[in-house]
C-alpha cells in the first residue's frame, strides 16, 4: 500500500515548476483519498511535504548557482583561465543536482511501468529490466564524468593552493628545478593520453556493463592501511575484470604510459608450463609414448577441469600460436622447390576431393539423422581438416627427395598446406553459413553466387601471393639473406631477427589478402629453402630452439581444453565417434590417394592417409565461432572439442603403426 501511496505522492512532483510545495502535497492526499485508503492520510502528507520541500530546495540552489556562475564570468579581476574554471565548477556542481533530481523521476516511471505490466509476461519484464538497464548504463556514464571533473576539480585546487604557498617564500634552486619538471610531467602526461572511454563510449556496439575487479589477494592483504588507499586506487589497473557472463579481462594498456607494467598473471601462468611440461614430457620419453603427449597432459593438468592455475588462457594460447607460425615456416624450410613442383597437383586434387568426399557423407549423416544442412556442412568441413603442427612433428628431418618418385612426406605436407588454404575460404565462407542458418539469405541462389564470389576472391589472392612469391624469390631473398648474413657474422641476433620479420612480413601479407597466416609463414620457409642448403642448415640452427619452446606452449594450450570429466561421462560415444572418424578419414584418403597417385608411388598411399587421420587443433576455433554464431549448440561443440582432442591423442600411435608396418627400415623416421 505504501509504495502505491509514494507513487501517487511522486506522479504529482513533477508540478513543482508552476505548483507551491503545499499545493503539491494537497494534490497527491487528493488524490490517495480518491483511492479510498484513509489510514495513511499523515504518512502520505508527510512524506509528500519533504519530497516537495527538497525539490523545491533544489530549484532554489540551481537558481542561486547559475547567477553566482553568471556573476563570476563578469569579474574582470580573475585570469580567463581561473575565470574557466570556477565558472566549469559551478556548472558541475548544477548538473549534479539537476541528475540526482531526474534519477527520482526515473525511477517513478520505472515502478510505474513495473505495475501496469502482467507479471506472466516474461518478454515484458525482461523489455523493463533491459530499459532500467539502459538507463543505469547512460547514468554510470554520465556520473563517471562528473566524477572526473571533480577530481580534476580537485587537483586545480590543490595546485592553487601550491602556487598561493610558493609566492609566500623563496624557492631554492631545487625547487625551482623540480616545479619545471612537474609542469613538463603534466604537459607530457595531457600529451599521450588518449582519452579512450570518451572517444569510445558513443561509438556504435558500445556497451556500458558492470564488472567486478578482483585484486591479487597477496596484494590485498598488504593494504590495509587507509594512507595508502591512493597507492591501491593507481595500482587498481593490474587486478582482473569479471563481466556478467565472466569473462575475465586483464590491462592491455594503462592510462599512465609512464609507468612500466607487467601482467604477472600471465608470467605466473608461463612459469606453471614450463615447469610443468619437463617432468610430463620426460615421463612420457621414458615409457615411449612421444613428448607432445606429456605436454597436452600439463595443459589439462593446469586447464579449467584440474588445477584451474591458468589465469590467462588467451594469452597463453595467442603465444602457442607463434608456435604454429615457426613450425610451418621450419616445415618450408624442408620443402624445397623441387618437392612443390613434384606434389603440387597431388596436394590440390587429394586435399579438395577429401573435403567434398567428408561433406558429402556428412550431408548424408544429416539426412539420416535430421540434422539442419548448414551444421552438418560445417561439421564436416571442420572435421576434414588434419593438424600440420602435429604432423610436421612426425616428420621433422625427413627429407626423401628420391629421383622419380613421389615420398610420404612430401605428399602429406602438400595436402596439409591445402588444406590451410580451405582453412582460410572456410572462415571467408562462415558469414554466409550463419545467414542461412537464421533464414536471412533471400534465396538458395544468393547464397550460392555469395559462396562463388568468396571462392573467385580467395583464388585470386592465392593466385596474387603467388606473384609476389616470384618477385620476392627474383629481387628479394638473396640480396636480403646476404645483408643479414654479413652483419650476424659474431652476432646471431641479427640474423634471428631478421628470419623472423620475414616470417610475421608473410604472414601479414597473406592473411591482409585474405589467405591463411600459417600459409605465408610455409612459403617464408620454402622461399628462403630455394638459397641452398647451407642457408638451410644455418637458419634452421637459430629457429628450431625458437619452434621447439613455442611448440611445447601449444601443446599444452591444446591441453586446456580437454575436460576429462565429460569425457569420462561420455566415454563410450565419444570412443565410438572418434574411432568412427579416423577410420573414415583413413579409408577416404586411401581411396582419394589410389585415384590420384601415379604407379609407382602407390605405396605411400598408407602412410599419408594415416597422416591425415586426425582433426586440425583449428577446429576449436572454428567451433567456437560457430557457438557465438549459433550454428552448432553447446552439446555439439563440446562433442566437436572432445573428438578432436582424442583424435589427436590416437594420431600418434596410428603413425607409429602405419610406418612400422609400410616404411622401410632405413627410411624410418622415430616419432619425436
Amino acid at each position: 500500500m505504501q509504495v502505491v501511496c509514494w507513487l501517487l505522492c511522486l506522479s504529482t512532483a513533477g508540478a513543482l515548476v508552476v505548483l507551491q510545495k503545499k499545493q503539491v502535497a494537497q494534490q497527491a492526499i487528493k488524490l490517495y483519498r480518491g483511492k479510498g485508503a484513509p489510514q495513511g492520510y499523515s504518512w502520505v502528507a508527510g512524506n509528500c511535504k519533504q519530497l516537495a520541500g527538497l525539490l523545491h530546495k533544489k530549484n532554489v540552489v540551481v537558481k542561486k548557482l547559475a547567477a553566482a556562475a553568471a556573476a563570476v564570468g563578469k569579474d574582470q579581476s580573475l585570469s580567463e583561465p581561473e575565470r574557466h574554471f570556477q565558472v566549469h565548477t559551478l556548472e558541475v556542481f548544477q548538473k549534479e543536482l539537476n541528475e540526482t533530481g531526474n534519477l527520482v523521476f526515473q525511477a517513478v516511471q520505472s515502478l510505474r511501468r513495473a505495475l501496469q505490466g502482467d507479471y506472466k509476461d516474461v518478454v515484458n519484464i525482461k523489455e523493463n529490466s533491459r530499459q532500467r538497464l539502459e538507463a543505469l548504463r547512460e547514468a554510470a556514464i554520465k556520473e563517471e564524468q562528473e566524477y572526473v571533473e571533480l577530481v580534476a576539480a580537485e587537483k586545480h585546487q590543490q595546485e592553487a593552493v601550491k602556487s598561493a604557498l610558493a609566492q609566500n617564500k623563496s624557492l631554492s634552486m631545487l625547487d625551482e628545478i623540480l616545479e619545471d619538471v612537474r609542469k613538463a610531467a603534466d604537459r607530457l602526461e595531457e600529451e599521450i593520453e588518449e582519452h579512450a572511454f570518451d572517444n569510445n563510449k558513443q561509438m556504435r556496439g558500445v556497451n556500458v556493463e558492470a564488472v567486478l575487479r578482483v585484486e591479487d589477494e597477496e596484494k590485498s592483504g598488504k593494504r590495509k592501511n587507509k594512507s595508502q588507499q591512493k597507492e591501491v586506487e593507481d595500482d587498481l589497473g593490474l587486478s582482473m575484470l569479471i563481466d556478467s557472463q565472466n569473462n575475465q579481462y586483464v590491462l592491455t594498456k594503462p592510462r599512465d604510459s609512464t609507468m612500466p607494467r607487467a601482467d604477472h598473471h600471465f608470467i605466473k601462468d608461463l612459469v606453471s608450463v614450463v615447469m610443468l611440461s619437463l617432468p610430463c614430457g620426460w615421463i612420457c620419453s621414458l615409457v615411449g609414448l612421444p613428448p607432445m603427449f606429456g605436454y597436452i597432459i600439463c595443459g589439462v593438468l593446469l586447464g579449467p577441469s584440474c588445477l584451474n592455475s591458468i589465469k590467462s588462457m588467451v594469452q597463453v594460447e595467442t603465444l602457442g600460436e607463434l608456435g604454429v607460425f615457426f613450425t610451418l615456416f621450419v616445415v618450408g624450410l624442408e620443402f624445397s622447390p623441387e618437392r612443390v613442383r613434384k606434389v603440387w597437383k597431388t596436394s590440390v586434387q587429394g586435399s579438395c576431393y577429401l573435403s567434398l568426399l567428408m561433406v558429402g557423407a556428412g550431408l548424408v549423416w544429416g539426412q539420416v539423422l535430421h540434422i539442419r544442412p548448414t551444421q552438418t556442412v560445417f561439421i564436416s568441413t571442420c572435421l576434414s581438416l588434419s593438424s600440420t603442427p602435429l604432423v610436421s612433428r612426425f616428420l621433422a628431418g625427413s627429407r626423401g627427395d628420391k629421383e622419380g618418385e613421389l615420398d610420404y612426406s612430401s605428399v602429406l605436407l602438400g595436402m596439409l598446406v591445402m588444406q590451410d588454404v580451405q582453412l582460410g575460404l572456410f572462415i571467408a565462407v562462415m558469414p554466409t553459413l550463419i545467414q542461412a542458418q537464421s533464414g536471412d539469405l533471400d534465396s538458395f541462389l544468393f547464397g550460392s553466387l555469395r559462396v562463388l564470389y568468396l571462392l573467385a576472391q580467395v583464388l585470386g589472392s592465392l593466385a596474387v601471393v603467388l606473384l609476389l612469391c616470384l618477385s620476392f624469390k627474383s629481387f628479394l631473398i638473396g640480396p636480403y639473406y646476404k645483408k643479414l648474413h654479413a652483419e650476424s657474422k659474431g652476432n646471431k641476433e641479427i640474423l634471428v631477427l631478421g628470419m623472423a620479420a620475414f616470417v610475421f612480413f608473410m604472414l601479414t601479407v597473406t592473411d591482409f589478402l585474405g589467405v591463411s597466416m600459417e600459409l605465408g609463414c610455409f612459403l617464408a620457409g620454402a622461399l628462403l629453402s630455394t638459397q641452398g642448403h647451407m642457408v638451410t642448415t644455418e637458419v634452421m640452427g637459430c629457429i628450431e630452439p625458437i619452434r621447439d619452446f613455442l611448440t611445447i606452449i601449444f601443446f599444452a594450450s591444446i591441453g586446456l581444453h580437454v575436460f576429462p570429466t565429460f569425457v569420462l561421462y561420455e566415454l563410450t560415444i565419444l570412443l565410438v565417434l572418434t574411432l568412427t572418424l579416423v577410420i573414415m578419414k583413413f579409408v577416404m584418403a586411401v581411396l582419394v590417394l589410389s585415384v590420384i597417385l601415379p604407379p609407382g608411388s602407390q605405396h605411400i598411399r598408407w602412410v599419408v592417409s594415416a597422416g591425415l587421420a586426425q582433426v586440425s587443433e583449428f577446429s576449436f576455433v572454428l567451433g567456437s565461432r560457430a557457438r557465438r554464431a549459433g550454428i552448432i549448440s553447446r552439446e555439439v561443440y563440446l562433442l566437436v572439442l572432445s573428438v578432436t582432442t582424442l583424435s589427436l591423442l590416437l594420431a600418434p600411435v596410428l603413425w607409429r603403426v602405419t610406418t612400422q608396418r609400410f616404411v622401410p627400415r632405413a627410411e624410418r623416421k622415430m616419432v619425436t
